[in-house]
């Protein structure tokens, strides 16, 4: 099993509440409506709570700002990830225009990696 995760940062313009709001109600629906053709077997969103709520979790750890949200994404294999069928390529560009829509993408950290189930 393949997963994708990405950890989203909302454009500046955005309040935490609108950036969930579209990514729930019109990025979520558009990712399931290209899930065949893309062979995404699942797709989980992660939605931040309130900023304050995590502050004494970072500030006691010394940690970084947080993100808004984490987009989990599963594939059986790289294989059925790397589809070069046309339809795929052109779904992939569908969701990236979107993403371009509510995601600050020079802050928003991605990377593969494979699930090591621990319990």
């Amino acid at each position: 099993m393949i997963k994708l995760t990405f950890c989203l940062v909302r454009l500046p313009h955005l309040t935490r509440e609108a950036f969930q709001t579209y990514w729930r109600q019109n990025h979520a629906p558009l990712v399931a409506s290209v899930r065949e053709v893309l062979r995404i077997r699942r797709y989980v969103q992660l939605h931040s709570l309130a900023a304050d709520l995590s502050a004494p979790l970072r500030s006691a750890r010394a940690g970084p700002e947080g993100f808004d949200g984490v987009a989990q994404l599963w594939w059986d294999s790289f294989e059925d990830m790397a589809n070069r069928d046309p339809a795929a390529a052109e779904a992939g560009r569908l969701l990236l225009e979107d993403e371009r829509r509510f995601i600050d993408l020079s802050r928003s950290p991605l990377w593969w990696g494979e699930e090591q189930v621990i319990f």
